[in-house]
């Protein structure tokens, strides 16, 4: 599956934001996510650069989860919005 159009659209949303992962679900079993590299738990913002590393395959435990409830609601696949997730203690 070609996956290097989906890997901008992840990175732009890491970098534009302050999302530490974005998660694309493209069918019941296959993802791809980007993740910011983290230093301590937090974002390192001494630097102008930004290290990110990109998944893709099958799903996590975490992301089996959220199809399962997808399936459940009746949502179809692939689904269109991006899942972020941001840091909790992030200011």
């Amino acid at each position: 599956m070609e996956y290097y159009r989906y890997f901008q659209q992840l990175a732009y949303f890491i970098i534009s934001g302050k999302a530490v992962r974005a998660t694309k679900y493209l069918a019941v079993d296959s993802v791809i996510s980007a993740q910011r590299k983290l230093y301590g738990g937090k974002i390192y913002k001494r630097s102008n650069t930004v290290d990110i590393i990109f998944k893709a395959g099958k799903p996590n435990y975490k992301e089996r989860e959220f199809i399962k409830l997808c399936k459940k609601s009746g949502e179809i696949f692939p689904i269109k919005k991006i899942q972020l997730k941001f840091l909790k203690n992030e200011k």
